[in-house]
């Protein structure tokens, strides 16, 4: 079954950005000149996603406004002669059928995605994780999907940690079956030693999966930070029906972290086809002050 459903899980507190996240979402935070979730449905979309199901809870209203229509400032814009930016602004809310749902209660990633059963059906669906912009010419999201249609397995998007970190991430038991693709059979949620560690690849921001993980969602006990873990779910579903990892192309930026912010900010603004060449200019003779 072709994959064209996705969720976006934003519904996070932003806590590691505070205070910027106090009143505005960190999936609002804007990299250049658009928000963060902005570039992550654009991914979703450029994957052959048509319907996406963003998971958001109290407090978060202006994500829902960002991907609507604004008919005042179209009109303003209209009549001050800006066509290409009303052009911009109109796009935005034809991307995809975007709708959205509340987690009335944070109690975890996996909590979020179970909220999206009705939505989801009896279909395979995509994961992208709200804190991860992934920029590259050929679409992460992508990349899993063809891997799915090539499987038939659920998808995890993964990536090598240095293993000083490892303990903050996930820990998964990989095999190579070709190029950057990956048999995965276990994993473990923020391993405590290094007895606990199967590799350094961890699952990094997005996944495909398939409807049997919210049976597993239900039956799973709250883990690490007595949270609802997705990972214990996937955990099970590895062991028992196996999982495909696909280290994936793209540059991942952690946008629930201030240095990622910062690093996707001047990268993402070195790529732009409009201010590039001037702020690459302004690097040059700022890092001669340096």
């Amino acid at each position: 079954m072709k994959v064209t459903k996705a969720v976006i899980p934003a519904a996070g507190l932003g806590t590691r950005v505070l205070p910027a996240t106090k009143s505005m979402p960190k999936e609002m935070l804007t990299i250049v000149d658009k928000p963060a979730i902005q570039y992550i449905v654009e991914e979703a979309v450029n994957s052959g996603i048509t319907d996406i199901l963003i998971i958001t809870n109290r407090g978060k209203g202006i994500i829902e406004d960002h991907f609507d229509r604004s008919p005042e400032l179209e009109e303003r814009l209209l009549a001050s002669g800006k066509n290409d930016v009303y052009e911009q602004v109109v796009s935005i809310s034809k991307l995809a059928n975007i709708y959205f749902i509340r987690q009335k209660e944070t109690k975890g990633l996996g909590h979020a995605v179970n909220c999206a059963r009705s939505f989801i059906g009896n279909e395979p669906f995509a994961v992208l994780y709200g804190d991860d912009v992934i920029i590259g010419e050929d679409p992460a999201c992508g990349q899993l999907i063809r891997a799915y249609e090539k499987y038939g397995k659920a998808v995890v998007g993964i990536k090598a940690v240095p293993e000083d970190a490892i303990s903050k991430y996930s820990s998964l038991k990989v095999d190579q079956l070709e190029d950057n693709i990956y048999s995965c059979t276990d994993m473990v949620e923020k391993p405590k030693t290094k007895e606990d560690v199967l590799s350094l690849y961890s699952i990094l921001g997005r996944c495909v999966l398939t409807p049997d993980i919210f049976d597993l969602l239900d039956q799973t006990k709250p883990g690490a930070g007595g949270e609802i873990q997705l990972t214990d779910a996937m955990k099970t579903l590895a062991q028992t029906k196996g999982m495909t990892g696909v280290d994936f192309t793209g540059k991942r930026y952690d946008m629930g972290d201030k240095l990622g912010i910062l690093q996707a900010t001047v990268e993402i603004a070195l790529q732009n086809p409009v201010l590039g060449n001037s702020f690459r200019d302004y690097l040059k003779e700022l890092s001669k002050t340096l």
